[in-house]
């Protein structure tokens, strides 16, 4: 199965997208990758939107629109690879993020996004992880471990976006 993988980061640069073949359990190959940098109007309407989101509604007009655009964009990214895949996992774009007290913001209409890219979505990865006590970034782990299959363990591996966090990878994999 050929899955398309859509990450948009804190630090508000854009979209990247990469294409997997799984079987369902273990990445079995990686695929073609894109890279789509949101435009500077759209990163400052983004950066706003982080300050104001502790008091605003699901139903603000402001977010409901970056929710389509930012929909829209990763619809571009996905239209970059120029691929069959059979599903999208998108997480949208974090404007809210408190672990400690368990809240956590995504925007980006999923729905909108699945018509236009004609593909199933998986989405909203943040939500449940964050309710049980999880820092937010569940699928990191995974990834950390699939790209980092062949090189030798111990590992430690540190992301620095806009939010950091690190993977401890032991020897017993």
């Amino acid at each position: 199965m050929l899955a398309i993988g859509l990450m948009s980061g804190t630090s508000l640069d854009g979209v990247d997208a990469a294409v997997i073949e799984t079987d369902g359990e273990t990445v079995v190959r990686t695929g073609k990758t894109a890279c789509l940098l949101y435009e500077e109007p759209l990163r400052l309407r983004l950066r706003a939107l982080l300050d104001a989101a502790p008091g605003l509604a699901l139903d603000d007009p402001e977010i409901v629109a970056l929710s389509r655009v930012i929909a829209d964009r990763h619809a571009e990214a996905v239209a970059m690879l120029a691929c069959r895949a059979e599903i999208a996992g998108f997480h949208g774009q974090t404007i809210l993020h408190d672990p400690p007290s368990r809240r956590t913001w995504q925007i980006g209409d999923a729905a909108r996004l699945a018509h236009k890219i004609r593909l199933p979505v998986a989405s909203d990865f943040r939500s449940a992880d964050v309710a049980a006590g999880g820092e937010g970034a569940p699928l990191v782990p995974l990834f950390h471990a699939a790209m980092a299959a062949r090189l030798e363990k111990p590992l430690l591996i540190v992301n620095i976006g806009g939010v950091a966090n690190i993977t401890f990878l032991g020897s017993d994999g």
